[in-house]
């Protein structure tokens, strides 16, 4: 008996969506592009927002920046949902690893009662900070242009809640669960002359019409010195005195903003290539930003590290200023 195996070959209709098609021809995409591009609705809408008869629903109009393809920004990392998701879950697990190791042994609420004060003046306060952070990204997301842009702006407001979570739970290591410490970290936040410029700041930004701004603001200013500041300067300052449970505890909030600097850098450089007049306006929206950012942190940056904090923030306001020139292409933010 002889058996003669034989192969079809089946060829799909399509290689991929119809929408993703009729931008880069009928080809294999992949998912990022299939869960991205023109994935936002443009037409057939009932009617105007009834909180603002001045704009459709999604509208280019709600920021100064023009550009002639919103698709033109891409995520460096190609996160849509599915490895966005995986990728946070697995991050989550080595951070819930870490807590578990420090909480077990005590290691910040063995501190010295110095450092633990510090703590609750300079780090706690910060998950008021993140949740400001949250709300940003979800204004930028709301009332932004393009699922190209859009979608990892939800990523990052939904990561900064995580973020305040895990400063939250810094805190309750600090007092053994007893909640003390969060109090005292609402309090710097609310009260504290160090912090008042920056939530000075964040409440401005609650105010900010022009989304685009927000994002420069938040992203590229804010956290582009904030977070050095204390996440890396701080932290170093601090962790041997906590058995280095510190640099353990925070070693997630410095892989997420190398990970995002990636694609705040692509989305301006994007925007800048776009025209000389997209470069001009987020060089101004940067210089003025720039300003009252240096100026309110200079009381947190002498509080998180004494007579050090004013060199160390003017060596990130010159290496933040580098990293703009290099991506805005003008002198304007110099």
């Amino acid at each position: 008996m002889q058996v003669d195996i034989k192969t079809s070959d089946i060829r799909p209709i399509r290689q991929t969506f119809s929408h993703v098609a009729r931008r880069l021809g009928d080809k294999p995409a992949s998912r990022y592009q299939e869960a991205t591009l023109d994935m936002q609705p443009t037409a057939n809408f009932h009617y105007r927002p009834l909180w603002d008869p001045q704009h459709a629903l999604y509208d280019k109009r709600r920021t100064a920046l023009v550009m002639a393809d919103w698709y033109s920004f891409k995520d460096p990392r190609h996160y849509y949902y599915g490895v966005y998701t995986m990728t946070r879950a697995r991050q989550g697990e080595g951070a819930d690893r870490q807590f578990e190791f420090a909480e077990k042994r005590q290691l910040l609420a063995q501190a010295d009662a110095g450092v633990r004060e510090s703590l609750q003046q300079v780090l706690v306060p910060l998950r008021h900070y993140e949740w400001g952070a949250n709300m940003n990204h979800s204004y930028c997301c709301g009332y932004g242009y393009g699922t190209a842009i859009t979608q990892p702006f939800i990523y990052a407001a939904m990561d900064r809640l995580g973020i305040a979570q895990y400063l939250s739970r810094v805190g309750l290591q600090i007092d053994a669960n007893s909640g003390r410490a969060l109090d005292a970290g609402k309090e710097a936040w609310l009260a504290h002359p160090a912090w008042q410029g920056v939530r000075r700041l964040m409440e401005n930004l609650f105010v900010t019409k022009d989304w685009f701004e927000v994002f420069v603001a938040q992203n590229l200013v804010l956290d582009g010195l904030l977070y050095p500041l204390v996440y890396r300067h701080y932290v170093n300052a601090h962790s041997a005195a906590t058995g280095n449970a510190l640099a353990m505890l925070t070693e997630f909030m410095n892989e997420w903003f190398d990970e995002n600097v990636r694609w705040v850098d692509a989305t301006l450089k994007t925007a800048a290539d776009e025209s000389p007049a997209n470069a001009e306006l987020l060089a101004q929206w940067y210089a003025s930003w720039r300003d009252q950012a240096v100026q309110a942190l200079a009381p947190l940056a002498a509080l998180a590290l004494g007579a050090q904090g004013a060199e160390v923030l003017k060596t990130l306001h010159t290496a933040l200023d580098a990293r703009v020139a290099r991506l805005v292409r003008t002198g304007a933010a110099a």
